[in-house]
């Protein structure tokens, strides 16, 4: 099993929070980690010489993807003129392997007939992911999205019928079709198809600053394009739809192209 890292950040748990002169910093330092951070209003922020979108009160986030380097930089330059930095040192994590059978070949190895619409579906993912907004959303506790014991973990690698896929991105909740699925934390929906090739029923929430959830497999979407939810409110149900063997959900989470662990930011199970 992926085992919860709480790594270091220059001698401070990142579990609770960093501090490091003017800024508060938390998350676990792990790879797959989203973190969260304050700075003084008006200060500019850089992650590896990379500008960082912060919010008017000097909020901001940061991610690491699956297979992130070990060091980074953190930069900031305050209003008065100092600049100020940290090192952010990451745990590399082990991934195990999850061997899946009974997957219609054609999810597997799709035919040249779907070519196009996979190509439409991984668009619109994409278009809806590229959300800067200023909503902060991503800065409240986060909270799982279902009720239901943990059959997949992110970054494990996938084989399907017997052939090796992409790794896995997201954490999966088993559950019968029909559960309730709610937001992990408010925003705004920028996707909601009933029928992607791959996902099926999906669902993207933008909770502010490059920071999404995307839930998948859905049999029900209750909400559309545009709609404001806030935390804990249903937005759809758990299904089978799409490359899936049985009822469950895919949760998964963005910082802009980094593909995120959205475990750590919930209780363990």
């Amino acid at each position: 099993m992926t085992k919860r890292l709480f790594c270091l950040l220059v001698g401070v748990c990142l579990h609770l929070s960093a501090q490091a002169g003017s800024l508060v910093l938390k998350g676990e330092a792990t790879q797959g980690s989203l973190m969260r951070g304050k700075l003084p209003s008006g200060t500019k922020v850089w992650l590896n010489d990379n500008p960082v979108d912060t919010l008017d009160d000097g909020a901001f986030a940061i991610g690491f993807g699956r297979d992130a380097k070990v060091s980074h930089t953190l930069r900031w330059l305050l209003p008065s003129g100092e600049q100020q930095s940290q090192t952010i040192v990451l745990a590399e994590r082990e991934y195990p392997t999850q061997r899946i059978e009974g997957v219609p070949q054609a999810m597997v190895t799709p035919p040249e007939s779907v070519l196009a619409r996979i190509k439409n579906d991984n668009w619109l993912v994409a278009n809806a992911r590229k959300a800067r907004s200023e909503l902060r959303d991503f800065t409240s506790e986060f909270i799982w999205p279902a009720e239901g014991p943990i059959t997949g973990v992110y970054g494990s690698q996938r084989i399907f019928n017997g052939e090796p896929k992409r790794p896995h991105y997201g954490v999966d909740v088993g559950a019968p079709t029909g559960t309730d699925v709610v937001a992990p934390a408010g925003g705004t929906i920028t996707l909601a198809q009933a029928d992607l090739y791959y996902s099926g029923g999906t669902l993207i929430i933008d909770h502010g600053l490059g920071v999404n959830s995307t839930f998948l497999h859905l049999s029900k979407l209750t909400v559309a394009v545009g709609d404001r939810v806030e935390q804990g409110q249903k937005i759809g149900e758990i299904g089978a739809t799409g490359r899936a063997t049985g009822p469950h959900l895919d949760w998964r989470l963005n910082w802009y192209d980094e593909r995120l662990d959205p475990a750590l930011l919930v209780p363990p199970r």
